[in-house]
């Protein structure tokens, strides 16, 4: 049984103790090809719940709650900018000191509905992740690596559509702003402008998956479904091109349906603020 991480200290946060999942996929030889790591979560009864019944993930001035992605504590280019949680990226063109990496809010999610707003740099790109599970694989020298997130996460893409080559690419528009990335376009597409404030909401319930964008619903999915496999297959988390992330997409969430919160450092410079969440079960 591996060690744990354990969560930096803080008042906020209260853990609950666990191990690795023992659920482990192996190859024929019994060595594990992934293991899902199930680190402790935080005590949401220590995070204020607001008027309409959400709870608020960052107020704006805490990071409590928050760390890096298979990391003890939150990366030092995640910082607190003028009452927004802000990734320092290098799209810039100047240097950028400190840790990257992406982020998560360590409490899993089951069914729910995530509210925030976000904005990006011009050409900036980064992500929204739910359902995220925290993966390793080993090396061939013994040692374990964590898998990125979104090899076990659906990703609400954040993007400025006008400047960054990406939206140009996929299919039908599938990786600009609030797509379903590289699966489903957002339809209308009714972004803001880079260095202006976007709505975002996500809905999880019971497989059905609803994306927001600016007070509209752009999108609607179902997983865990044929169709969801259909989509999976027809990506670039393909069986054939990605069998590992098509594995765990196909079966995001795990067995519980449930998992983290995210954000993307994509190397750009990226704001999200008034992050809240309502549990829906």
């Amino acid at each position: 049984m591996k060690k744990i991480l354990l969560l930096a200290a803080s008042a906020a946060l209260i853990l609950s103790a666990v191990s690795c999942d023992n659920s482990k996929k192996k190859k024929a030889d019994g060595k594990p090809v992934y293991t899902v790591v199930e680190n402790p979560q935080v005590d949401l009864s220590a995070f204020p719940v607001d008027d309409e019944g959400y709870i608020v993930l960052f107020d704006g001035t805490s990071l409590n709650g928050w760390r890096g992605y298979g990391k003890e504590a939150v990366p030092s280019r995640w910082t607190i900018d003028d009452g927004a949680l802000k990734f320092s990226g290098t799209g810039s063109g100047e240097a950028q000191t400190g840790e990257g990496g992406d982020i998560i809010f360590a409490h899993k999610f089951k069914n729910f509905e995530l509210k925030l707003e976000w904005k990006v740099s011009k050409g900036g790109n980064s992500g929204i992740f739910y359902l995220a599970r925290e993966v390793e694989t080993p090396n061939e020298d013994g040692t374990v690596k964590y898998e990125p997130i979104y090899i076990s996460s659906p990703e609400y893409q954040v993007l400025d559509n006008a400047n960054h080559p990406d939206a140009k690419l996929g299919k039908d528009g599938n990786r600009q702003s609030a797509s379903l990335y590289d699966m489903i376009p957002a339809v209308p597409q009714n972004q803001k402008p880079y260095g202006e404030w976007n709505q975002a909401s996500i809905m999880v319930y019971k497989g059905t998956v609803v994306h927001n964008q600016n007070d509209t619903n752009v999108l609607e999915y179902h997983l865990w479904t044929p169709k969801w496999t259909e989509m999976l297959q027809a990506s670039k988390f393909s069986q054939e091109a990605w069998p590992l992330a098509y594995e765990l997409l196909n079966n995001c969430g795990g067995d519980e349906h449930e998992g983290y919160i995210g954000f993307q450092d994509h190397g750009d410079d990226v704001w999200f603020r008034n992050i809240r969440i309502k549990i829906l079960d």
